[in-house]
C-alpha cells in the first residue's frame, strides 16, 4: 500500500496562531455534526465490494465539491466495514486547500495536492495525477471532485475521468446532503448541522473508459436522489407531530377495535410490528388504502405473480373489507401473495416495518401520500411507483402553496403513471420528474365483491319494486336526489330509491332529512311501504349495485364542489349511468365512456331519465352493455405496469 504525502510547507505557509486555532474550532465542531447526524447509507450492490476496500484493483470516488465538508462520514463508514480502507482526497494547492487537508489529517484522510492548470499557470494537476494513480489500490480509494476547485458548479471538467482511465479503475458516483446550512461560495458548500439526519447515495460504478458527460450525469442522478432525502422543517414538524400523537393513535385502535373497524390480533400491525415472517426473495409491496385501491391492485397483483415466480406480493390497506378482499383472493396464490395492515404515519412504525419486510419496491395508488411513509421508503432504497395518479385543480392549488414539499413528495418517486393529461402535467409543474401516461388502473379492477347471503336477503327485501340508486352522494345533492324522487312516484308509486351517501356518517341525519327512512348501517331493510332506503355502510357498494341498474353518481351536481365518482365500478356491474356535470376528478373517465353515460344537471332532468330508463328496458340494457364493454377494456395497462415492477 502506497499513501501519497502532502507537501511540506514552507516557511511562507507555515500555519500561524490564528491558523491553528481556526484549524481546532472547525474541525472540533465537524466532529460534533458529523458524529452526531443519524446517517443512512444506500449504496448500489455493483458498488459495495470498491466502497468497502475489497475490490481486486481499488476504485475513484467522485463527488461535487459541494459535498465535501461530508467526506468523513463516508470513510467512517467505509473504516467499520473494512479498518485497513485508507481514503486520499485530491484538494486544491492553495491556501482554503491546505486548510481542509489540516482539519481533515487527524481522520485518516490523506490530501493530494493539485488541481488542472489555467492560465498556464501550474497549480500541481500532473503531480496529483500521479500520486492518484499510484496511491490507488484494493484497500485505498481516491476521491476527486469533477467540479472543483473553481467550477462551475455540477459540471464535470474534462480531466475528471483522466485518474480512471490511467489506472483502469471504475468511479463511483457519490452524493450527500444533511441537515445543514449553505456558505456563500461558488458551490454552496454544505456546512453540516448537528444532531441531524443524513443520507448518502453511492450510484452504480462507471468504467474506466466513461466520458465527462456520462459522469455529470450520474452525479446530479444521484445528487438529486440523495436530495429528495435532504431533512426539511416540515419533515421535522412531521415527525415531531408524530411522536405527539402516537400515543392517541393507540388509543384510536383501541377506539376502532371496539367498532369492528380493526382486527384485535392484528392491532400491532398499525404501530408497524408484522404478524407474518417475511418470505425468501423478492417482496414488492403494494398499498391500497381502502377497497376501491385494492380492488384496483388485485389485477396487478395476479400479473405481477404471473410474470415472476421468485416474488411474493405484499399488500397494505387501512381498512377491514379491503383486507377481506386480499385474503380471499390469497386463497388461490399458493401463500404469495400475503396482507398487513399499513402502520400509521409515525417515523419509528414505518421503518420498523420497513425492516422486516424489506421490500424491493412499493408501490402507491392515487393520492396515498405521507410524509413519513414516502421519506423512509425512499432512505431504504425502497423504488417507489406512484399508480392511478390524479391531481385535482383543488388539490394542485393546494400544493402550489407548499412547493418545496410537492417537489419533495413527488420527487420522491421513481416513476409516476398519471390517470390523465392533466394530472401528469400538473404533477410535473409541482416537481414530479418521471410521469407517465397510461390511463386508469381501475379500468382493469375485478368486479366489486358481494356476500351472497347478504344480497339474497336484500334482494327479498326489495322483491320485484323498480328500483333507482343514487350513489356516492355528498350533501346538498339529497335535496335533489329527493325531489326527483317524487316526480318518480307520480308515475311510479311503488319505486324504491335507494341512496348512498359518500361519507356513511351522515347516514343519521339524512334518514332524518327523508321522514326517518330506515338505514342499512342499523340492519333495517326497506319494506314495501318504504319510498327510500339509506345504505349508510362502508365496503358494500358491490352489493349496492346488484341491487339495481340505474345508477346517478353523486358529488357532480352545483350543489356540491363536484370532482364526481368512479363509474367503472357500477359499469362493470351492468348499470346504466348518469352523473351531473360537475366531474373534474374523473373526467378522462367519464371522456371514456362518452354517450355511454347521461348527464344530468337537475331534478327535473333526472327524473326524466330515470322514467326512460324505467319504460324502455331495452334501451336500459343497451346503454349497459354499452358501460360493461367499456369498462373492461383493461388493454395492456396492467401487463405493462406488472412488466415494469418485476424488472425493477
Amino acid at each position: 500500500m502506497s499513501r501519497a504525502p502532502d507537501p511540506a510547507p514552507d516557511a511562507a505557509t507555515r500555519p500561524t496562531p490564528g491558523h491553528r486555532l481556526l484549524v481546532g474550532v472547525t474541525r472540533a465542531y465537524l466532529s460534533l455534526a458529523l458524529r452526531t447526524t443519524r446517517w443512512r447509507f444506500d449504496v448500489h450492490p455493483d458498488a459495495a465490494p470498491i466502497m468497502a476496500g475489497r475490490s481486486p484493483r481499488g476504485g475513484l470516488i467522485a463527488f461535487w465539491h459541494e459535498t465535501l465538508a461530508l467526506t468523513p462520514a463516508l470513510r467512517w463508514r467505509a473504516q467499520q466495514i473494512n479498518p485497513k480502507l485508507h481514503m486520499h482526497v485530491m484538494i486544491s494547492r492553495n491556501r482554503d486547500g491546505r486548510l481542509i487537508s489540516n482539519i481533515v489529517a487527524p481522520w485518516g484522510v490523506t490530501t493530494i495536492a493539485g488541481s488542472t492548470t489555467r492560465r498556464g499557470k501550474d497549480k500541481g494537476g500532473a503531480r496529483a495525477l500521479r500520486q492518484a494513480v499510484t496511491a490507488l489500490s484494493p484497500s485505498d480509494l481516491v476521491a476527486i471532485t469533477p467540479d472543483g476547485p473553481s467550477g462551475p458548479a455540477h459540471h464535470a471538467q474534462p480531466g475528471a475521468g483522466m485518474i480512471a482511465r490511467l489506472a483502469g479503475v471504475p468511479t463511483v458516483p457519490v452524493a450527500a446532503t444533511c441537515l445543514a446550512l449553505r456558505m456563500p461560495s461558488w458551490d454552496r458548500m454544505m456546512l453540516p448541522l448537528p444532531w441531524g439526519q443524513g443520507h448518502v447515495v453511492c450510484g452504480a460504478p462507471l468504467p474506466p473508459d466513461a466520458t465527462p458527460d456520462a459522469l455529470e450525469h450520474a452525479l446530479n442522478t444521484v445528487r438529486d436522489r440523495a436530495e429528495r432525502q435532504r431533512p426539511s422543517a416540515v419533515h421535522g414538524a412531521w415527525a415531531v407531530l408524530g411522536w405527539v400523537l402516537a400515543p392517541l393513535l393507540i388509543g384510536l385502535v383501541h377506539r376502532r377495535i371496539a367498532r369492528g373497524k380493526e382486527i384485535p390480533a392484528r392491532r400491532l400491525e398499525r404501530i408497524g410490528f408484522a404478524t407474518l415472517p417475511r418470505p425468501a426473495g423478492r417482496v414488492v409491496w403494494l398499498h391500497g388504502a381502502s377497497v376501491g385501491e385494492t380492488m384496483s391492485l388485485v389485477p396487478l397483483a395476479r400479473q405481477i405473480l404471473a410474470q415472476s415466480s421468485d416474488i411474493t406480493v405484499l399488500m397494505t390497506s387501512a381498512t377491514v373489507t379491503a383486507a377481506a378482499i386480499v385474503a380471499q383472493e390469497a386463497e388461490t396464490a399458493g401463500g404469495r401473495l400475503v396482507h398487513q395492515f399499513i402502520p400509521f404515519d409515525v417515523g419509528r412504525w414505518v421503518r420498523r416495518f420497513l425492516r422486516h419486510w424489506r421490500p424491493e419496491a412499493a408501490i402507491f395508488v392515487e393520492s396515498e401520500l405521507w410524509p413519513a411513509m414516502i421519506r423512509a421508503a425512499a432512505g431504504h432504497a425502497v423504488r417507489l411507483g406512484l399508480l392511478n395518479a390524479r391531481m385535482s385543480e383543488r388539490s394542485w392549488r393546494w400544493w402550489r402553496r407548499a412547493p418545496g414539499l410537492a417537489a419533495r413528495m413527488f420527487g420522491a418517486f421513481d416513476w409516476i403513471a398519471a390517470r390523465s393529461p392533466e394530472d401528469a402535467q400538473r404533477l410535473r409543474t409541482l416537481g414530479a420528474e418521471r410521469v407517465e401516461e397510461h390511463g386508469d388502473l381501475k379500468q382493469a379492477a375485478p368486479p366489486l365483491p358481494v356476500v351472497q347471503p347478504q344480497l339474497d336477503a336484500a334482494r327479498n327485501a326489495v322483491g320485484q319494486r323498480p328500483v333507482w340508486i343514487a350513489a356516492s352522494t355528498h350533501e346538498g345533492e339529497d335535496t335533489v336526489i329527493a325531489q326527483a324522487a317524487h316526480l318518480l312516484r307520480q308515475t311510479f308509486p311503488d319505486l324504491l330509491t335507494i341512496i348512498a351517501p359518500r361519507h356513511p356518517t351522515r347516514g343519521a341525519a339524512l334518514s332524518a332529512a327523508l321522514h326517518h327512512a330506515p338505514r342499512r348501517a342499523n340492519g333495517a331493510l326497506p319494506t314495501p311501504a318504504d319510498p327510500v332506503w339509506v345504505f349508510d355502510t362502508v365496503g358494500e357498494m358491490g352489493l349496492l349495485y346488484r341491487l339495481g341498474d340505474i345508477v346517478f353518481l353523486g358529488n357532480s351536481l352545483s350543489a356540491t364542489r363536484g370532482g364526481g365518482h368512479n363509474p367503472f365500478e357500477p359499469a362493470r356491474l351492468g348499470c346504466t349511468i348518469a352523473t351531473g356535470p360537475r366531474t373534474g376528478n374523473f373526467n378522462a373517465a367519464f371522456a371514456t365512456f362518452g354517450a355511454a353515460v347521461t348527464r344530468v344537471d337537475d331534478a327535473d332532468s333526472m327524473a326524466a331519465w330515470v322514467a326512460d330508463m324505467l319504460h324502455d328496458p331495452a334501451a336500459r340494457a343497451a346503454q349497459a352493455a354499452s358501460s360493461r364493454a367499456i369498462a373492461e377494456r383493461s388493454g395492456d395497462i396492467v401487463h405493462h405496469f406488472a412488466t415494469r415492477i418485476c424488472s425493477t
